[in-house]
Parts: structure tokens; sequence; C-alpha cells
């Protein structure tokens, strides 16, 4: 089981889970019911774990010639490939039969959901844009999640809180592809790091990061959001401030604190001031 937590990354659903659940709130002239956060949760938990299977599976080879990730366990066949394979599966199983008890529309999107999370983990290999498509893999659970409340996708407040965790996430992944620079040039894989080389990378993700902050503001307008969403943007915007200010061309020793720490404050606030910002406007009604 502790192997199993590692390959997923169970801690790592931390990134991404609140934004899936503001967007369910968000949806919402009030508060979800329980049984619907339960199975948007149990959605996005199997879809995740699936694929990040599927991530490890396919880049095992990878992972096995990479001083970093060689102890990992398939590369070091503590995880059998089959067994990955079956995990990740069973993963995108419990997913769909989550998703069945949501809007019909979760079920009709999620092939889309399944495909593009299985095509993520083969675009290093061919194009520096894999941060961005990594980016739209978790867009996409703020989508999930404002479908699974009944929202209409037709209005432009999902696509933009869409937008802001998509520039978001590949922002903070292109801060971590930093540290496989020179793998990825050896190995001629793809990443704005290699392609750009480390400083512009660094650029590039700060300008992502303008873009989610520029969206979040953005969201704050379309949907009318009060004074806790507001302090919540401030505070994050601080957070990605303080990431990008630990983090430097020729010092990235602090990388994991940036990726681990900073941004699973940032998803979480961004989590409770929405969430606060909807008690507060339930309540006043």
């Amino acid at each position: 089981m502790r192997e199993w937590s590692e390959m997923i990354k169970i801690e790592h659903t931390v990134f991404a889970l609140p934004f899936a659940l503001s967007g369910l709130i968000l949806a919402l002239p009030k508060l979800p019911d329980a049984m619907t956060v339960l199975y948007t949760t149990l959605a996005f938990a199997g879809a995740r774990a699936a694929a990040m299977t599927l991530n490890r599976l396919i880049d095992s080879e990878i992972d096995a010639r990479n001083p970093r990730t060689n102890d990992r366990a398939i590369p070091q066949g503590r995880i059998k490939k089959g067994h990955a394979l079956f995990g990740a599966i069973a993963s995108f199983a419990i997913m769909l039969a989550a998703a069945s008890q949501l809007p019909s529309l979760c079920l009709q999107l999620s092939p889309i959901a399944i495909g593009w999370l299985s095509f993520y983990s083969f675009t290093k290999r061919f194009t520096w844009l894999c941060h961005i498509v990594l980016g739209i893999a978790l867009g996409g659970a703020a989508l999930g999640g404002w479908v699974a409340a009944g929202g209409e996708l037709t209005m432009a407040a999902p696509w933009v809180l869409a937008l802001a965790v998509t520039t978001w996430v590949a922002g903070f992944d292109i801060i971590y592809a930093c540290q496989d620079v020179s793998f990825d040039q050896n190995e001629k894989l793809h990443s704005i790091p290699a392609r750009f080389g480390v400083g512009t990378a660094l650029l590039i993700s700060r300008a992502l990061h303008v873009v989610t902050v520029g969206s979040l503001f953005a969201l704050s307008q379309l949907l009318h959001l009060g004074i806790a969403y507001w302090v919540g943007l401030f505070l994050v915007t601080g957070m990605l401030m303080y990431e990008h200010s630990i983090v430097k061309k020729d010092d990235l020793s602090r990388v994991n604190a940036a990726f681990f720490t900073v941004n699973g404050v940032v998803s979480i606030l961004v989590f409770l001031t929405i969430l606060i910002d909807k008690v507060i406007a339930v309540s006043n009604n």
C-alpha cells in the first residue's frame, strides 16, 4: 500500500481537488448536497489515480534512466507493469461509476477525460507544450466540478476558472521540470526548460501565473464574488510571488518547497475563500 500510495501521490490530490470542488460550489446558488460532493470527489480521485498510474507506467523506462526517478516502484520492479495497468483501469472504472451518479453530461464527457489523461504522458516525447497539456487536464477538473453541479458550460465563468487552473498548473510544472533539464536534453525529451533554458522557463512560468491571477480576478467580476474571495485572491497572489522568489536560475535547491508547499497552500486558499464566500452569500439570502 505504501508503494501504491507513493506511485499515485495521494497527497498531491490537494493540488487539484479543491478546484474541482470550487467549480461545484460556484455553479450552484447554494451549497451542494453531501452526495454530490461525495461522487464528485470519487470521480476526481479515480481519474487522478488512473492518470498518475498511467504516467508512471508509460514513463517507466525513462524513469529507470533518470537518477532522480530510478528508484520508483515500477523501474525497480516493486510494482509489476501488469498490476499497474490493472490499477489504472480499475481507477477509471471508479471514475465512471461515480460519474454515472452525477448529471448525465458527466458520463457523456468521460471518454474525453480518459483520452486526455492517457494522452498527457506521451507529450514530452514530441512537444515542449507538455506542461500546458497537463494544465488543461487539471483545468478540466474545475469544469468537471461545474458540470457535476448541473452547471452549463455555455457561460464564461467555468472556462475562466479552468484557465486559472490550467495556467497555474502549467506554471508550477515548468518550475518542477527545471530539475531535469540536462537529462531531458540528453534523452531528447521535450520541456520548456529543455527547449528554452532554465532562465527563460522561469520567466514563462511567471507569465503563466500572472494569467492565473488575472483569471481569478476576472472570475470575481463575472460572479460578483465577495470580500472573502478578495482576501483569498490577495493571499494567493502573495504566495505565487513568494514561489517565484525562492526559485532562481542558478539555485533550484528550493524547487520542492515551491512545488509541494506553496502550491498546496494556493489551492486550499482558493477553495476555502470560495467556500466562505458562498456560505456568507447563502446566509445573507
